[in-house]
């Protein structure tokens, strides 16, 4: 069964991920689901989806993980950029 949108998903997934989680998580479990995976199986991958870029937090709820390099200036590290 494919989600259609977010406000399908079930409510442990709307509760725990922001809205860019929860997009990915649905497009992840739709694309396994197409592929003949199992309700279950594909809920898996959609979980395993989010590991590189989100992260759960202690208060249960999936966070985006801090970038790498984030303390980078735009510019890169480019003496007298």
């Amino acid at each position: 069964m494919a989600y259609q949108n977010r406000e399908d998903l079930p409510n442990e997934v709307k509760e725990k991920l922001p809205e860019g989680a929860q997009n990915i998580f649905l497009t992840a479990y739709n694309s396994a689901s197409s592929n003949g995976m199992s309700d279950s199986a594909a809920h898996d991958v959609a979980w395993n989806s989010l590991r590189s870029s989100y992260e759960e937090g202690s208060d249960g709820k999936w966070h985006p993980r801090p970038q790498v390099g984030a303390h980078r200036s735009p510019t890169g590290n480019m003496p007298g950029a």
